[in-house]
């Protein structure tokens, strides 16, 4: 089951991200993030009733009066992952991104993951930001034309703590 994170899903969600990742970089940029407010929505998905996965969507400033949204991170705890738990929470989150009004979404991720969800290195083309000409440096347009014009995309402050 895919739904909205809640605050009592804090600690769980924190585990969840200390268990997908080496060291704790992620998880303190899910607390950075929801702490400065740049959070704008975060997903779980729950088997049996435990949190196994995580999402969150963080507000990008752009030199547009559009909204663009980061994906990051994504997380499942390593005895759920290859399960489609990841799949649902990233299909999840960038349908409730259109329901957001996004504009598009960035994310800075595995190439061989992401693309199957819409997301392409060749969308950021015309996208300035410290991550541009990585191959993990991906797009996807939610609204036609998001990213066919110059765009300038800063993220929050949490991200360059990593």
């Amino acid at each position: 089951m895919i739904r909205h994170a809640r605050a009592a899903d804090h600690a769980a969600i924190r585990a969840v991200n200390l268990a997908a990742f080496p060291g704790a970089a992620e998880a303190d940029l899910v607390e950075r993030l929801r702490a400065d407010g740049d959070a704008v929505f975060e997903l779980v998905a729950e088997t049996d009733s435990e949190i196994v996965g995580h999402i969150l969507f963080s507000r990008l400033w752009a030199d547009s009066v559009n909204l663009y949204l980061a994906l990051a991170p994504m997380a499942v705890i390593p005895g759920e992952q290859g399960q489609g738990q990841g799949s649902a929470l990233v299909r999840a989150g960038l349908e409730f991104c259109k329901e957001c009004g996004a504009h598009g979404v960035i994310v800075l991720g595995h190439p061989d993951y992401y693309p199957r969800f819409g997301f392409s290195a060749e969308a950021t083309a015309m996208v300035a930001s410290p991550y541009a000409g990585s191959p993990a440096f991906m797009a996807q347009a939610i609204e036609d034309g998001a990213f066919d014009q110059p765009l300038t995309l800063a993220y929050p402050d949490a991200f360059t703590e990593l």
